[in-house]
């Protein structure tokens, strides 16, 4: 039996990120559809662009209240995400 313990599949910062992020994008698509680049939003949430790249790709899959599509690429990625 190894001394060392087996890292955990879910890291807890990650998942503080994604509900911050999940928040945010939410609360901003009450209205309705919101577009954005993960780089001009960064800021907002605290976030480096490719952390937010990561877990929108992971919400994409995962946030059942949020419809979330990547919508085009020039020069970056622009997501588009609005109320399920």
């Amino acid at each position: 039996m190894s001394a060392t313990s087996q890292p955990s599949t879910e890291d807890p910062t990650t998942e503080n990120k994604e509900d911050r992020l999940k928040q945010f994008l939410r609360q901003k698509a009450t209205d309705g559809e919101l577009y954005f680049k993960s780089k001009f939003i960064a800021d907002e949430v605290d976030l480096s662009p490719k952390e937010i790249g990561a877990l929108m790709v992971k919400l994409s899959d995962s946030a059942s209240e949020l419809e979330v599509e990547k919508w085009s690429y020039t020069s970056a990625t622009t997501w588009r995400v609005e109320p399920a």
